[in-house]
């Protein structure tokens, strides 16, 4: 790799604001290509009818169990990769990066199980049956079978990331948004040889498309140099870094679990208004993902960046990173909170005509307008501690912000008080806002206490 190259990938030394646009910004525009992929997958299941949609809807925390196990080895390996280039040894670097794939294997067949066996029980839990139950398992079935491509495009993209390059990436994403948008009709209504699959065929397009772009992130992840097999010696498990990955990842995978875990909560308490209801929050959380899409660079910018400085010990450049990362978050999304406000209706119509789908979902944006800052300053906070090693309260705040809370008042307001579903978006809200302080004091409490640490005569323990 070149001088220059390597310049790139260190991010210790050059300004902050400079380093958050070389990740954050490619990486914001990769995720917003994501979300598009997304959702072309929500407007053409609504044309196939508005079942379809509400399956989609369903099975988005049912996928989202793969996401959250590889998504949290990435991001913990991440934070081993990025902290060990910080401290200039990129031998350990290396290493980290080859056992994480090999450790990816056994997720990937593990993941296949357990869907293939749990996956109707778990859509059966959340209110499908029959030909509702049919459709969510066609979509999801092949999403199992198949997940290695998923877990894959993350692991190799986690080798990337904790270099700085969001940019292969984001190609990636580009790339596959735009091919989705030819191949979701043609493998939904068939043609040129092939059978037309309905919503199945949503799941093909993505499987296909994943298993492409993973191929390019393995070939750009190559070129870095951290992909050292030795022969495939490097791939036969290593238990002590095994139980590295599992010690940062685990915690990461279990806190984007939490996100899968809270769907699952409100979709169990949505669905109980009606399918309108579930293909209304599916429609509303995809136009969510779009708004925030522009501030999710700015969480993968904080891990990055701090796990690179905690390496170096540079404890001032992390409280930087931080206050930077929140301050470009409200830039950012403030004013992009004003449209869902405004437009909450003409929005939802975008992707349905169903009038009991439009109002439900238009109510929720409304309420949602003022909620959506509330999800940066949780993600920074927490983005920030997993960069500095320290995982778990991701877990304990996203078990009580996705899980505890919302069983807790859904119970309480919709079946005991009998309230309706606005009650629910009601809440969301602030269970979100208490979370954000919460993070807030808590990160901050943290970077106090790691540089009085730093500041006493002992060295700054990074391991």
């Amino acid at each position: 790799m070149s001088k220059t190259a390597l310049d790139k990938t260190d991010l210790t030394t050059r300004p902050i604001p400079e380093v958050i646009r070389q990740v954050a910004m490619p990486s914001s525009v990769g995720f917003f290509f994501h979300t598009m992929f997304n959702v072309a997958d929500t407007w053409w299941a609504g044309r196939i009818d508005t079942q379809a949609q509400a399956a989609l809807a369903l099975s988005l925390p049912v996928f989202f169990i793969i996401t959250a196990l590889a998504s949290g080895i990435g991001t913990g390996s991440t934070a081993l990769m990025g902290s060990a280039l910080g401290a200039r040894d990129r031998r350990q670097a290396a290493l980290t990066a080859v056992q994480m794939l090999s450790f990816g294997i056994f997720v990937s067949v593990f993941l296949a199980w357990f869907g293939l066996t749990f996956s109707p029980a778990i859509f059966g839990w959340l209110g499908a049956e029959g030909h509702y139950l049919e459709t969510c398992l066609a979509y999801m079935n092949p999403i199992f079978v198949c997940n290695a491509v998923t877990v894959a495009l993350y692991l190799f993209n986690a080798v990337l990331q904790s270099q700085g390059d969001t940019a292969s990436l984001r190609n990636v994403l580009c790339f596959t948004a735009a091919m989705n948008v030819i191949l979701d009709p043609w493998f939904i209504y068939g043609g040129f040889g092939l059978p037309a699959m309905g919503l199945a065929g949503v799941a093909w397009s993505t499987v296909i498309l994943q298993g492409a772009g993973a191929v390019y992130l393995a070939y750009k992840a190559r070129r870095t140099g951290l992909i050292k097999t030795d022969g495939g010696r490097n791939l036969i498990p290593r238990l002590r870094i095994y139980a590295q990955i599992a010690h940062q990842g685990f915690p990461a995978a279990l806190n984007s679990m939490t996100i899968a875990l809270g769907f699952f909560v409100i979709f169990r308490y949505v669905s109980g208004f009606g399918p309108e209801a579930s293909a209304a929050y599916g429609i509303a959380t995809r136009i969510d993902q779009i708004v925030l899409m522009p501030t999710i660079g700015l969480s993968v910018a904080a891990l990055t960046i701090t796990a690179q400085n905690y390496g170096a010990g540079k404890i001032d450049r992390i409280r930087e990173n931080f206050r930077k990362n929140l301050l470009y978050g409200a830039y950012l999304l403030i004013p992009l909170s004003v449209p869902i406000l405004i437009f909450a209706e003409p929005l939802m119509r975008i992707f349905t005509s169903d009038p009991a789908v439009i109002e439900v979902g238009a109510g929720y944006l409304r309420i949602d307008a003022f909620t959506l800052y509330g999800y940066v300053a949780i993600f920074v906070p927490t983005s920030v501690l997993q960069g500095m090693k320290r995982p778990m309260f991701a877990i304990w705040l996203g078990l009580a912000r996705q899980v505890a809370a919302p069983l807790l008042l859904f119970t309480l307001f919709t079946q005991i008080l009998g309230y309706p579903i606005t009650a629910l978006w009601l809440t969301i809200f602030a269970i979100v806002w208490t979370s954000a302080a919460v993070a807030l004091w808590f990160a901050r409490r943290t970077i106090g206490e790691v540089e009085a640490h730093k500041a006493r005569p002992e060295s700054l323990e990074i391991s």
